[in-house]
């Protein structure tokens, strides 16, 4: 099979297109016939090896896992022993690792049924994204209806899914995103849009319950400026930073300045969780969430698509397709 591979850190042009053995489906696993799958920022960071501080999970020397790849949408090929949720032919969506290939195995746990109503491309485009999302606005950020919600970074891959999520949950939504994406952040359902090259989000006056921070674009005196006391503040993101720390810098001076304030700073790393995948199943199915799709690559141009991931500047989310 068909598969992107990369032996080192570095630029895109480490990832290679290769033929590899299709992967052996073990105990609890399913075998995917992928047919799309996407990319995250921590796609980004395994392959690069950045920040340093990062190499005793990624590896110290070389890629510890050389497949990159964790969202996917496909058909079961098919099942190891033990897997009782689905059977081959069966459409699917989850998340899983080495996803950028022609097969991947999974664990069963880390797969559902695809929503008819979504294309594979779209499907593949939910997984990490969205489970980020709903559990950084559910669970972190503990939004309950009627609240204000300030989400700074609405317009990429996990902004687009925040808005709707937390719409769907009841909050009153404002997105901060750059002029290009005002109004598709808007068409998501934010109940006001403001475009951080025109307005500074710091200084409207206004106050929130709880902000999602993608973009960890501000300081937190800046930020603290916004929030409503016992507010929460959630990041999910942060700039790229040092070579050495990179966006734990960040992260951290956050942490360290916010330590006597009345409001609660959160970071996390959103997990892989069954229950919330068919809770986004829900929400797919109904169409109340929608994934954006900015651009669509096929397998050969994994490349480009992490380019455009590096820049920043993704509108919702890049899907690779193998169709």
């Amino acid at each position: 099979m068909k598969a992107i591979v990369q032996d080192r850190f570095g630029p895109p042009e480490v990832l290679e297109l290769r033929e590899v053995d299709e992967p052996e489906v073990g105990e609890g696993e399913v075998l995917v016939r992928v047919q799309a799958a996407s990319v995250n920022p921590a796609d980004w960071y395994a392959m690069t090896g950045a920040p340093w501080v990062a190499r005793a999970q990624l590896g110290l020397r070389k890629p510890r896992r050389d497949r990159p790849g964790l969202d996917l949408a496909g058909e079961v090929a098919a099942v190891g022993e033990g897997v009782g949720r689905f059977t081959p032919g069966d459409e699917v969506f989850g998340a899983g690792t080495g996803t950028l290939a022609e097969y991947a195995a999974v664990p069963e746990d880390g797969l559902v049924a695809k929503p008819a109503r979504l294309s594979f491309e779209q499907a593949a485009a939910v997984p990490v994204a969205a489970l980020t999302a709903l559990q950084g606005l559910r669970d972190r950020g503990r939004v309950q209806p009627g609240q204000r919600v300030l989400i700074n970074g609405a317009s990429g891959g996990v902004g687009t899914f925040a808005v709707q999520i937390a719409k769907a949950l009841g909050a009153e939504v404002t997105g901060v995103c750059s002029t290009r994406n005002v109004a598709m952040v808007a068409s998501l359902g934010a109940d006001q849009v403001i475009d951080y090259t025109r307005e500074d989000f710091t200084r409207t006056g206004r106050s929130y319950h709880l902000l999602l921070d993608v973009a960890g674009s501000r300081s937190w005196p800046e930020c603290r400026q916004v929030l409503a006391p016992l507010a929460r503040f959630v990041m999910v993101g942060a700039p790229k930073g040092s070579a050495l720390l990179g966006p734990l810098g960040h992260i951290i001076g956050v942490r360290l300045a916010s330590l006597r304030a009345s409001q609660k700073v959160v970071f996390f790393i959103s997990r892989p969780d069954r229950q919330d995948l068919v809770a986004l199943q829900e929400l797919l199915e109904a169409g109340t969430v929608t994934p954006v799709v900015e651009r669509t690559y096929e397998l050969p141009e994994a490349a480009d698509a992490f380019r455009y991931l590096g820049e920043g500047h993704a509108q919702g989310k890049l899907v690779i397709s193998m169709r």
